[in-house]
């Protein structure tokens, strides 16, 4: 059975978001390293991961040879830093899906790549976003929201079973 990944802000091919976000890692070429295998270490071929932007900076040859070293059914949600490439080139790079704006799944959850700007207590809607990294300005979960910036989740896409199990666990 598949399960079903989020991840943001991956910024392949970056050297200076490992200074600006202070990554744990040594050079541009590390980070994708060790990224690709954490990512593959917890995603199978047949998963789905939605990736919530920022994917990376590469240009196209060397992007496709990077997405498709990934695993899993991999759909994205264009991020302020991807419009670089357009969309059809992001399915080149191995995308399946590519969106350029916010998408709704499973009729209740709103995928984006910022943060909503406002979020009503009775809102039907739980919000999936990045673009914050690490920022403590947004916590990484609520009840109706989840940060999935890779500075979260130790740089490992988040398995959905597994955010709900935070929100559930939230005192109430």
């Amino acid at each position: 059975m598949s399960e079903t990944f989020m991840i943001a802000d991956t910024h392949f091919g970056d050297t200076n978001i490992i200074t600006y976000e202070n990554r744990p890692f040594s050079s541009v070429e590390d980070m994708d390293e060790k990224m690709i295998t954490l990512w593959n270490s917890v995603v199978h071929e047949d998963d789905v991961v939605f990736h919530l932007g920022d994917v990376g900076s590469y240009p196209l040859l060397k992007m496709q040879e990077i997405i498709k070293q990934l695993n899993g059914k991999k759909i994205l949600i264009m991020g302020n830093h991807d419009s670089y490439l357009t969309l059809r080139e992001w399915m080149e790079c191995g995308f399946e899906e590519v969106y350029k704006y916010s998408i709704i799944y499973n009729e209740f959850i709103v995928m984006q790549h910022q943060p909503p700007q406002y979020i009503n207590s009775s809102t039907p809607f739980f919000y999936l976003y990045g673009h914050v990294h690490g920022t403590d300005m947004y916590p990484t979960v609520t009840e109706q929201s989840a940060c999935v910036s890779v500075e979260r989740w130790n740089y490992i896409p988040v398995e959905f079973g597994q955010l709900k199990k935070y929100v559930d666990e939230l005192p109430k």
